[in-house]
């Protein structure tokens, strides 16, 4: 056997260090595993925090409206259309109360034909996730109205 081999026992011990030291550079941001689409959604969309609003953008570093909410749940493995009246009408988001929202829920703005023309992520406290307008950011604001509808993608 070759002088410079390594014994299996040793071998084991050099990578177990290597990827210890390895592991600690990275900082780690999973989810608990009780952790709620809703609450994952409104994780996500905080992380777009300062992200600049650019109609027609989806991410990961531009967003309109639509494009953030489509972006959000799509790294959650759902699919919603690029455009707010369009999530509002598809079968993957089911319609509730203003008083059974939740974090994550998305908040659809009417105007007053009942046209929805704006949508953002539901925080909690009033406040909701949104890309607001150009030349705007991401931001969590609050609602800025109460004719809106709500729905939870499912």
């Amino acid at each position: 056997m070759p002088t410079h081999a390594y014994s299996p026992r040793r071998l084991a011990i050099h990578l177990a260090v290597m990827l210890a030291l390895l592991g600690s550079m990275f900082v780690i941001t999973a989810q608990p595993a009780h952790a709620t689409l809703g609450s994952q959604a409104v994780t996500i969309a905080s992380y777009q925090k300062g992200d600049p609003y650019a109609w027609g953008y989806a991410g990961p570093d531009k967003f309109d409206c639509s494009g953030l909410t489509k972006y959000v749940y799509g790294r959650l493995g759902k699919y919603l259309p690029h455009n707010s009246a369009m999530q509002y009408s598809t079968t993957y988001v089911t319609r509730l109360s203003k008083s059974s929202k939740a974090p994550g829920d998305l908040i659809f703005m009417r105007n007053s034909s009942g046209y929805i023309y704006h949508v953002g992520i539901y925080a909690g406290s009033g406040k909701w996730w949104v890309a607001p307008r150009t030349g705007a950011y991401v931001r969590l604001e609050y609602i800025y109205s109460t004719n809106y509808s709500v729905g939870r993608v499912k």
